[in-house]
């Protein structure tokens, strides 16, 4: 099938009282594997781009990936959702969607509550006209590299948050409740009160970045808790950059050209033993 929008995909994974999980790619080994798996287990699932990550592609022009991830979509019968992660550029923002984007994010978490919100609406406003679907973040999940302790003043605020969606008409909104980017120092403890408040405050889907390493159990609750997107990155690159290293150390001493060919396969086996494994999670 094409591309399904992201918003419908999410409202499935309300229904369903779970999430639907949101991988960050660069390149086509890692989104065949994730469509493929997704495909094999039946489950929606959701391809995102990073802009700094955009190698492989022209910065200034990333229509490249977003076909890349129509043409897997149209091989496949369940719901592919395509999505740009964090962006605070507007004109970046605009890019994605004429290129083919049908959800993008805009990331205001780190300026002031006002500026958040005008920017935030601008946006959306802008991207309703071409079907677009918009995920902000309110509160702030930083780096967990930097997280030393708790800054309970940087997590979402169930009153603001519903102040924040009424305001922007977003259609997903990322929140800060002890999740971070990165290589967790030591096991999050995600504030699952919190969570729960914001979820009976707000009516729209919630998403969950810095997905890599919070443990099984809390994921389990967060997911029954509003939770309806949660976004993995730095396990799945780990994964991808360890197994690259594993074949090419493998063969190092073979100098046959056609190993290129055969690298892809192997890394590709790797990555769907993985998904098969994290995308039980969705509980579709």
């Amino acid at each position: 099938m094409a591309l399904e929008r992201v918003s419908k995909i999410l409202k499935m994974a309300d229904e369903a009282n779970t999430s639907v999980i949101a991988f960050n790619c660069i390149n086509y080994d890692m989104a065949y594997s994730a469509i493929a798996v997704a495909e094999q287990l039946q489950k929606p699932v959701l391809i995102m781009l990073y802009p700094e990550h955009n190698y492989a592609f022209n910065n200034a022009d990333i229509k490249g990936f977003a076909e890349m991830v129509k043409a897997l979509a149209a091989k496949v019968k369940i719901p592919i959702g395509l999505h740009l992660d964090h962006s605070s550029d507007f004109n970046y923002i605009m890019r994605a969607v004429k290129d083919g984007f049908t959800s993008v994010m805009f990331d205001g978490s780190m300026m002031p509550l006002e500026e958040n919100i005008r920017l935030s609406r601008k946006i959306v406003e802008v991207a309703r006209n071409f079907d677009v679907d918009v995920e902000a973040e309110l509160g702030h999940v930083g780096f967990a590299k930097e997280s030393d302790e708790e800054n309970l003043d940087m997590y979402t605020k169930p009153d603001v948050a519903a102040e924040f969606c009424e305001a922007t008409g977003v259609s997903s909104v990322a929140v800060a409740i002890g999740s971070a980017h990165g290589v967790y120092l030591e096991a999050p403890k995600l504030d699952l009160l919190r969570l729960n408040e914001i979820n009976e405050a707000t009516d729209v889907p919630l998403v969950l970045h810095g997905g890599s390493g919070i443990p099984k159990d809390q994921l389990e609750i967060a997911f029954t808790k509003g939770i309806n997107k949660f976004n993995v990155g730095t396990e799945y690159f780990q994964l991808y950059y360890d197994s690259m290293h594993e074949y090419i150390e493998t063969h190092k001493e073979e100098r046959n050209v056609n190993l290129l060919f055969e690298m892809s396969k192997y890394v590709q086996g790797k990555l769907k033993d993985y998904l098969r494994e994290k995308m039980k999670l969705s509980k579709f």
